[in-house]
Order: C-alpha cells, then structure tokens, then sequence
C-alpha cells in the first residue's frame, strides 16, 4: 500500500499579511520538498472540501458561525492579535478539514496505508469555542471524531509534537477517554498549557521540553512518555499533528530538533500503528514556520511514512 498527500491551491489563498509567519509560502516549501525524485510515487489527490456537519462534532454551531461573519469579503480581518482571515480563509479551513477526513476514510478502508495531510492553516490550538494561534477549525480533532463517528472506530490516538502545546485539542478531549491526546512541546511557551498535571480523564499526557533541548531530550521524552501512553491506549488510529517548529532553524521557539529526529519519531508512531491500527496513520501538518526547515523537515517526515 502507499502513502497518499492531500493537498489543494486553495491552501495558499489563505492569506495573513506581511510579516506573518504563518504565510502562503509554507506550502511552497512543502511543494519544494515533495517534488524530489524520492516523492514520484506518492499518490497525490487534491482535498476536498469538508462538511460543516463534520466540524460541529468538535466546535459548537455558534463558533463555525462566527468564522463565517468574519470572513471578509477583501482585505483582512483579525480574529485576535495572531490569528488572521483573509476572503479564502474560510474555505481553506474546511477544505482542510474535509482532507482530513478523507484521510482517515482511506486508512480505514485501506485504500493506502498512511496518509500526509499538507493543509493550512493549522488547527491544534482551535479550542472548541476559540479559534486563536493560528488555528480556525482544529482538523485533527474532526478527523478524530470522523473516525468514530462514521467509522465505528473505539480509540483513536492524537500524537502532537508541535513545539507549541496543542490547547484546542487537549480543550475539545478534555473529557472523553476514548481519544488519547499526547504531546512534546517547549514550556514555557505559547500558549501557556501543557503542564505534567494536565490529565484529562487520564486521556492526557503532557511530556514538555525545555528551551535548548535537542535530539537526546526529544528522544528520551518520546521514549519514556509518548510510547509507553501509546502502548497502554492500543489505538485503532494514529493521527499525528505534525508541527516543525521544534527544528532548531524556527523563529518562533527554541527546541534543537534536526530532521532525523522527525525521522525517528515518525518511524516510532508507524511501529505503534502497525501494532494496534492495522497499520492506519494520518498525518497532519501544523507549524513549521523557518521555510527552509520546514522543507527539510517534511520530507523527512514523508519519506519515512512511504518507507513505512
């Protein structure tokens, strides 16, 4: 089986602004990387547009709807002092969802074996009232509820290792046992949670770094927190909320991470999900915000997940 991208031009008209770090040209980066002769076989198939229904089972009617008013119709509109909206933004965000689930559809079927979901803008710290950081929609957590929902799936595993904690995801999860929420991140850091002793319903497991760690830290942590909450949970999915901005190159923080270590722990997770998910892994992107790390990160990332 192979591994399938999801990917769509609209991605790039969502549009923040000059100096915005989470910009268009991310996914240029992402293309850049993809278009080596390494990636000539991975199956490439535009997103589709995702269902509003789908979002609701993770942010409430009123939120979606808030989004939709403030979609401006030229120009650009602040949702807070970090999250921006431009007239596409809107439709990027659901064809970022709709990807996502069309991924897990297709792990599930298994039509292909894992799946790169290469979107923007991110989703992990869309709480399920807030979009902040980012993040309108939070795609992982309605691939998440897809799973179950449309596919009867019982456990399903989020592994984020964005160097931001994933608040919205650890926010939409809180509470429900059947979803396992791991994360490493830099704490302190925006946007301020993902403390040891946020637990959940024991369904969250928070293993933070501090500023300077590298390799062997990110390692040990993985080692010692994320694979062992993994092997306890025994998901029938893995989706990844795969953040880059723990390489050593991003701007926005300052983990040490080089792409091998992206390498290793994709090779991990895939280990994970050969063992309990029938070999199921949906990967979606989130940060990454220095363009020449982001490549060099992704394609790591996917040629990992190709190799299997």
């Amino acid at each position: 089986m192979m591994t399938r991208l999801y990917h769509h031009p609209i991605f790039a008209e969502h549009l923040t602004g000059p100096g915005h770090p989470e910009r268009p040209e991310r996914m240029k980066a992402v293309a850049a990387a993809l278009e080596a002769e390494p990636f000539q076989n991975l199956d490439r198939v535009l997103a589709p547009e995702g269902a509003v229904e789908a979002v609701y089972r993770c942010h409430s009617v009123e939120h979606v709807r808030k989004i939709a008013r403030a979609t401006p119709t030229e120009g650009l509109t602040r949702i807070d002092g970090d999250t921006v909206m431009s007239p596409r933004s809107f439709s990027a965000a659901l064809h970022a969802v709709g990807a996502a689930c069309a991924a897990v559809d297709d792990v599930v079927s298994g039509e292909v074996r894992n799946v790169f979901v290469a979107a923007r803008p991110p989703g992990h710290h869309a709480e399920r009232e807030t979009a902040m950081g980012f993040c309108l929609f939070n795609q992982a957590a309605v691939a998440a509820r897809h799973a179950q929902a449309v596919h009867g799936l019982e456990r399903v595993a989020i592994v984020d290792w964005d160097v931001h904690h994933g608040n919205g995801t650890q926010d939409i999860f809180w509470s429900d046992p059947s979803v396992l929420y791991v994360s490493t991140h830099q704490a302190p850091l925006y946007p301020g949670t993902g403390a040891e002793t946020e637990t959940g319903a024991g369904n969250i497991v928070n293993v933070p770094l501090s500023e300077g760690d590298g390799t062997d830290e990110f390692r040990a942590a993985f080692a010692a927190g994320v694979l062992p909450a993994l092997n306890r949970f025994a998901p029938d999915l893995v989706i990844i909320s795969a953040g880059f901005d723990a390489h050593h190159r991003d701007p926005l923080a300052g983990l040490n991470l080089v792409e091998a270590d992206f390498d290793w722990a994709t090779g991990k997770l895939l280990e994970v999900a050969s063992r309990y998910s029938r070999e199921r892994l949906v990967s979606v992107l989130e940060g990454g915000y220095d363009l020449v790390g982001l490549e060099r990160s992704v394609a790591a990332h996917v040629q990992r997940l190709m190799i299997g």
